[in-house]
């Protein structure tokens, strides 16, 4: 489904953490674990338009030629959108078997590569035809990029960097033993991976490494402007770094909301860097100050009752981004908590519940909310979509709890 905005009612924000940004055009979009893209107006900070087409969280974004976007994740399916979207894509390439993670495309415009879970990468032809299919990866396949020469380069869980040829046999550039969750290729072929211990690091084409440590939690978001001459890293613990390549100095560290931050964008004249992440919004930072420019779309935050414990409200933080508090905020990548007390699992309507919750078999209390947040949604309904969220503080734990009864009522 897609829905295109009036004018007077362009206020948009995403209902869960922003997986992907990207630029076509002169059109941003972002996407997210709400199973939506959203194209925005750079400079207004309006959408044109909201697209709910996936069956799943939206994981990846690449422009395409003439303006238009590649969405996918975690359906396994890859659309292909024209620069005004439509209630469906022009074209859907189908063939993974699990979550596609990235996308990109080639230099000539001529080919989407797809990094996918299934252990696969995938080399599309956008003019029709077969895709071929890149094996090698032991485990899921987190990144794609292209070379400037043309070639597709990947990582993945393994710890290794590939590198795909188009008519010689693919090889290992490096390996670093700990999983890679992010790739960006530089205009001379050298190639930064971000790294699960927080490293960013930086391939030679000849295979020298240099390495910087861009934080404590891993990295998962990289991004470099056309001339090559800085890099943008996003990580799990909220930080966005900006480095010199050459130098691998850092040059600012963005002052955000302290929120994992899963993806990075520059402009196309390298001056803008966008960022998205867990507290739903898109933001705007000004590349040689490092300063904000601002968030685009509408007001992400849940108005907190007057009287609410101040703890449990900042514990809260954690589950905003995919959760509102009230019915008029509506469902996002979690249904809203209104009335939750008393309430069965997998009840909320118009809500497309994982199949363990919509088997209603719990009823939520204090005591069951607090048994989900202690053991872990992965604990206590095995096959949720919830992200991974335990509460190990005790105090922290009460604090919510009451919170979310005074709140949700």
């Amino acid at each position: 489904m897609a829905l295109t905005l009036p004018a007077a009612a362009q206020e948009a924000v995403h209902g869960g953490p922003v997986r992907a940004l990207a630029l076509s055009g002169g059109a941003l979009a972002s996407a997210g674990f709400d199973q939506s893209m959203i194209v925005w107006d750079q400079e207004a900070g309006r959408a044109r338009a909201v697209v709910r087409w996936h069956a799943g969280a939206v994981n990846a974004l690449a422009a395409l030629p003439g303006g238009g976007f590649a969405s996918a994740g975690e359906d396994g399916r890859i659309a292909l959108w024209p620069a005004a979207p439509g209630s469906r894509p022009d074209r859907v390439l189908e063939g993974h078997t699990e979550p596609v993670a990235a996308l990109a495309l080639s230099p000539d415009g001529a080919w989407l590569a797809s990094a996918s879970w299934d252990g696969t990468a995938r080399l599309w032809p956008l003019a029709g035809g077969e895709a071929r299919v890149l094996e090698g990866h032991r485990g899921n396949v987190n990144a794609v990029a292209f070379r400037r020469d043309g070639v597709v380069t990947t990582a993945g869980f393994d710890g290794t960097i590939r590198l795909w040829p188009a008519n010689e046999a693919p090889t290992v550039l490096a390996e670093f033993g700990l999983p890679l969750n992010a790739l960006a290729a530089l205009p001379d072929g050298t190639l930064a991976a971000g790294d699960v211990d927080g490293m960013l690091r930086l391939v030679a084409p000849d295979g020298v490494v240099r390495e910087v440590r861009a934080g404590a939690r891993p990295v998962v978001a990289l991004a470099a402007p056309a001339d090559g001459a800085v890099l943008a890293a996003g990580s799990l613990g909220g930080a966005v770094t900006l480095w010199d390549a050459a130098t691998l100095r850092l040059r600012h560290m963005l002052d955000g909301p302290g929120l994992p931050v899963w993806s990075v964008a520059f402009s196309a004249d390298g001056r803008s860097l966008w960022t998205g992440g867990a507290d739903r919004r898109v933001r705007r930072w000004d590349v040689a100050t490092g300063r904000p420019v601002g968030p685009i779309g509408g007001d992400s935050a849940d108005e907190v009752p007057a009287g609410a414990d101040p703890q449990g409200a900042r514990v809260w933080r954690a589950c905003a981004a995919c959760h509102a508090l009230t019915a008029e905020g509506g469902n996002r990548a979690g249904p809203h908590l209104h009335g939750i007390f008393g309430r069965r699992m997998g009840s909320v309507a118009g809500y497309e519940y994982s199949d363990r919750l919509a088997r209603g078999d719990i009823v939520w209390t204090r005591e069951t909310v607090a048994e989900l947040f202690t053991r872990g949604p992965d604990e206590m309904t095995p096959g949720t979509k919830m992200p991974v969220q335990r509460v190990g503080n005790p105090e922290d734990l009460h604090a919510l709890l009451d919170f979310l009864e005074a709140a949700t009522r």
